[in-house]
């Protein structure tokens, strides 16, 4: 398998990241919503490529921050 070049890995992270998440919380969220009915993983995916929209700009901007704040937060051990 070719392997994409290490510049790509923060967006692939991004994408990766916010993809699994935002599936997981739309699905919780659809489930709370409407219930398990007929339909309800064509409105789960529905709601999920639009929550996905935003998750992924929104991790692209975050995660670095995040990523900051942590190393703040933990001690240097060596």
């Amino acid at each position: 398998m070719k392997k994409l070049p290490a510049r790509l890995e923060p967006l692939l992270f991004s994408l990766l990241l916010s993809g699994l998440m935002s599936l997981l919380v739309s699905g919780v969220a659809t489930w709370h919503a409407v219930g398990l009915i007929d339909g309800f993983v064509g409105q789960w995916l529905s709601a999920w490529l639009g929550s996905w929209g935003v998750a992924f700009p929104a991790v692209m901007v975050v995660a670095p921050l995040v990523r900051r704040l942590v190393a703040r937060l933990v001690r240097d051990e060596a």
